[in-house]
Formats: C-alpha cells, sequence, structure tokens
C-alpha cells in the first residue's frame, strides 16, 4: 500500500514535473503558472493532494515519518512540493492556523488555504534586525480601538508575491518584562490598504515571481481588525517556536530529496562524460571519492531526519529540539556538499540553466541561515545535549 503510492508520486515529479522545469529555470513564468495550476487539479483528482492534512480535509492523515518519504520524493523537482499542496510557508501556515487559529480564522483563511485556492506568506525577518533573535523587532501594532495599525518593514517575506494574506510578527506589549512576551502574529491580508510590496529581492541575481520569490514589504499604518490575532497579545514568540520547529523537519526531508536528484546526476554525467578515448569522468579517483563520500553522507542524513520524525510522531516537537537542531545543520552542509561536487562534475555546464543544479546551488544556500543559522543550531543543541551531564 505505502509502495504504491510512493510509486504515484514519483511517477508524477519524473514524468510531469521535471520535463517542465526548463520554464521555471528561464523564467517562463507565465506557461508555467498555468501548467502547475492543471497539474495541481490532477494532483487532487488523484487523491494526492496535501498528504499531511486530516482525512477530513482533503490529505491522507499522514505521520511525520511517512511524510518524510514523499517529501523526499517531492524534493527532487523544485515544482514538487507546489505541486502537490505542501510547499513552505504555506504549510507552516496551515499547521499553525490548525492548532491555533480561532473558528473566524480558521473559515476565513486556513480552509482556502488548505484547498489550495489561495497562498500565504509569513513576516518575520526584518533588514536592520538579526533574524536569529525574533524577540528583537522594530515592527508594531498599536491597538486602536477595535483595529491593530501596523508599522514596520519586513524582508524575506518568501512569496509574498501573489499572496492572499500574511500572518505579520509585531510588538503589541513593549513594556512587558519578558522579551519573549513582547510581540503577537497577527493575519493581514495583502490588500489591506498600506500594504505595499517594495520589491522581490534578487538572490544571487534572481528575481523571481509568484511563489518563487521572496519580498520586501512596507507596512504603513495597516490597520486591521483586533479579532485577527492568533492567540493572545505576546504570544508571537511561542507561536513562532510551535510554527518553526516542525518546519524545520519539512525543509530537511526536501533538502535529501535535493541531494538525491544531484546524486543521480554527479553518477550519470561520471560514467558518460568521456575525458580521452576510452577513459570517462568515473575512472577519476576524485570523482570516485566524490560519491562514495556523497552517498555515506545522504544516507546518514536521511536516518537522522526519520530518527527524529519518528520522535516527534511519538512525542511530539517539543521533545525533538535538540534532533531538530542537529539536523536542520547538518542536513542542510551535506545538501550543499552534494550539489557542489555535482556541478564540480558537470564543469562548466553544471553552472548553467540548462540543468536545476545552479537553480539549487543560489536557492538552498540559504538553507544555512533560514530557520536559523548553523551557528545558533549548533549552540542550541550543545546546550541541551550538556544538560544531562551537568549536576
Amino acid at each position: 500500500m505505502k509502495s504504491d503510492y510512493l510509486n504515484q508520486y514519483r511517477q508524477f515529479v519524473y514524468n510531469e514535473l521535471i520535463p517542465i522545469e526548463p520554464l521555471l529555470l528561464n523564467h517562463q513564468y507565465e506557461a508555467l503558472y498555468s501548467n502547475l495550476d492543471a497539474l495541481r487539479i490532477r494532483v487532487k483528482e488523484m487523491g494526492l493532494w496535501a498528504p499531511f492534512l486530516s482525512n477530513e480535509h482533503g490529505g491522507m492523515n499522514m505521520p511525520f515519518l511517512e511524510f518524510a518519504a514523499v517529501s523526499e520524493i517531492l524534493g527532487a523537482s523544485p515544482l514538487g512540493h507546489y505541486t502537490f499542496g505542501c510547499q513552505a510557508p504555506d504549510i507552516g501556515n496551515i499547521e499553525l492556523l490548525s492548532m491555533f487559529g480561532n473558528t473566524h480564522q480558521q473559515k476565513t483563511y486556513l480552509k482556502p488555504l488548505m484547498a489550495g485556492d489561495v497562498r500565504s506568506c509569513i513576516g518575520m525577518v526584518e533588514p536592520d534586525r538579526p533574524g536569529s533573535n525574533p524577540t528583537w523587532m522594530d515592527t508594531t501594532a498599536v491597538l486602536d480601538e477595535d483595529e491593530y495599525v501596523i508599522n514596520g518593514r519586513k524582508w524575506f517575506t518568501s512569496c509574498v508575491d501573489g499572496a492572499a494574506f500574511c500572518i505579520v510578527m509585531a510588538v503589541t506589549n513593549p513594556d512587558e518584562e519578558s522579551r519573549h512576551k513582547r510581540a503577537s502574529m497577527i493575519i493581514v491580508p495583502t490588500n489591506t490598504p498600506g500594504f505595499e510590496i517594495v520589491r522581490n529581492i534578487p538572490i544571487m541575481g534572481d528575481v523571481g515571481k509568484g511563489f518563487f520569490s521572496h519580498g520586501e514589504v512596507q507596512y504603513t499604518n495597516v490597520r486591521v481588525p483586533k479579532e485577527n490575532i492568533i492567540q493572545t497579545p505576546g504570544d508571537g514568540f511561542r507561536l513562532a517556536q510551535e510554527r518553526l520547529g516542525p518546519g524545520r523537519i519539512h525543509h530537511c526531508m526536501r533538502w535529501i530529496g535535493i541531494c538525491e536528484r544531484a546524486f543521480d546526476m554527479m553518477c550519470q554525467r561520471a560514467v558518460d562524460r568521456k575525458v580521452k578515448p576510452g577513459a570517462t569522468l568515473s575512472d577519476q579517483p576524485v570523482i570516485r571519492t566524490w560519491i562514495s563520500e556523497s552517498r555515506a553522507e545522504i544516507n546518514a542524513s536521511r536516518l537522522l531526519v526519520l530518527e527524529c520524525a519518528k520522535k516527534i510522531d511519538d512525542e511530539g516537537a517539543p521533545a525533538a529540539r535538540t534532533e531538530i537542531s542537529l539536523i536542520k545543520f547538518h542536513v542542510a552542509n551535506v545538501l550543499m556538499k552534494v550539489l557542489d561536487r555535482a556541478i564540480q562534475t558537470h564543469g562548466a555546464l553544471g553552472i548553467t540553466d540548462d540543468t536545476p543544479l545552479s537553480f539549487w546551488y543560489r536557492h538552498e544556500r540559504g538553507a544555512k541561515i533560514y530557520d536559523g543559522p548553523d551557528e545558533v543550531h549548533k549552540l542550541a543543541a550543545a546546550k541541551q545535549i550538556l544538560k544531562k551531564y551537568e549536576s
């Protein structure tokens, strides 16, 4: 049964998505999104939409451990997760609103988001504040009778271009003694007056469009009903941790899929590319070393991710804090090493957009930065590990 649906996912990715990747790589966005809209309809008809959702919401009610296998398959194409309705940041916002949204928020925002009728984004990071410290930000939300008035600037608001709403983190309780209780999360429809997308930020020269973009947003006296706050004022940091924990493992699952596709491309290139009559790249000792190291590192990363997924299923995300930090920095580093080796094996072809390798290298370099930089996760993991040794 499990192998049957995994094969369905795999065949769809390789037969339907990989052939249209050149539309993304060549920035033919209108044709790309037209194709993806049609493919998303087919995915729903096949019963493969948003497998992490409950059955009542149109999903397959997959636990983390099973979804890890699906996510790896979808990660083989930059189009995979979006086509199947389990892309970031929407998957994180779905989990957040499912757990903590009120009845109005779930009906107005969560329901169409789960159905894939709209897209969303999350506004946390600011250009003048460290993204690794979510307790320190300049964006404010001041209560004025029945409305919050939001002012500030956010950037790397991924996928804001075309999104229907944004979950914004802003300071509502500036005088609160605890810095962890000063900010709140508030839902802001993107058509609200004062909500301005300043630009799509170029990522190593790639501006992107729609889902494949990262925006900078200005909030100027943006007014939303006070009912749009998620939970209670001051809950922003707690909610962010609830959202980002599972979100980090979602990324790691996807990165394993990228690693496997890049590994396959590297191996195929090695056996196909002749370096002289009667000899191929695969005869070179350094290439064989890269292949062995990559295979071992990918396999080890997968086991770490599966171990973490099982712990989340069995004990919940808070109990897996150490494991989440470990996989976040470890898998991100393996990803970059495998991509770099695959690009090097392809030579000049590897740095062109004739393959997805350079696209991944540009856009996934951020894996070592977003959702907590490597350095922060290493310190956090070590702190938790050392606790059992301290008297």
